[in-house]
């Protein structure tokens, strides 16, 4: 894959679509080899394509920069989780899989409320979805639950006067991922699984003619 030719909308798509439920790169293989981009257009290749190959390093990264800057404010540290979760709602594959599991634990409780949490059914025609299907979350559409946990974090920012402090942890956890992303190398298997990524996106589009 040509990382070089990939805009900054086209990689955002691919994260908010790709599945998100993988376990991090080792450590070993995070922090392996570093060199410094030949060029511009390198430096761009390489920057994509680190981006979307160590994805979940980089969150979970971003989130323990943010914990340290939270140790001693509990209620900041809430806050940062209920952000994290309100972003994370914004990819399909975590979506499906929260709504999932909460419903999968609802039933073992109340199988009739737990049948009102399944999103109504897209209607076909002619063999092929009317619209491209929307995400939802526990019956009700992903924004309800992105509004509600962005507003729940924002109020508990204000309340633990943290706003500062995140910024300064946020700005530092996008730096680090900004040089990291820079200076890391591809290596094969992050082309390898660029391809393989790339398979499950043409099959998955293929399957829902």
């Amino acid at each position: 894959m040509d990382w070089g030719n990939v805009t900054a909308e086209d990689l955002i798509e691919a994260l908010r679509e790709v599945d998100w439920s993988s376990p991090p790169r080792p450590l070993s293989e995070f922090f392996s080899r570093f060199t410094v981009p030949r060029s511009s257009s390198k430096w761009n290749s390489r920057l994509k394509c680190n981006l979307y190959y160590y994805r979940t390093n980089y969150f979970l990264m971003i989130i323990f920069i943010l914990g340290l800057g939270f140790l001693r404010r509990p209620i900041a540290i809430v806050a940062a989780l209920l952000t994290a979760l309100s972003i994370a709602f914004l990819n399909d594959s975590f979506a499906g899989t929260f709504s999932e599991k909460i419903t999968r634990t609802v039933r073992q409780f109340s199988p009739h409320f737990a049948a009102k949490m399944r999103p109504s059914l897209t209607p076909v025609i002619r063999g092929r979805p009317s619209a491209k299907r929307a995400i939802h979350i526990c019956g009700r559409p992903r924004w309800v639950f992105v509004l509600v946990f962005s507003t729940v974090s924002f109020i508990l920012w204000f309340v633990s006067c943290g706003m500062l402090t995140v910024l300064w942890a946020f700005a530092i956890g996008l730096l680090a991922t900004l040089l990291h992303a820079s200076f890391r190398t591809p290596n094969l298997k992050a082309r390898l699984n660029t391809f393989r990524e790339e398979f499950r996106s043409v099959w998955r589009n293929y399957s829902e003619l």
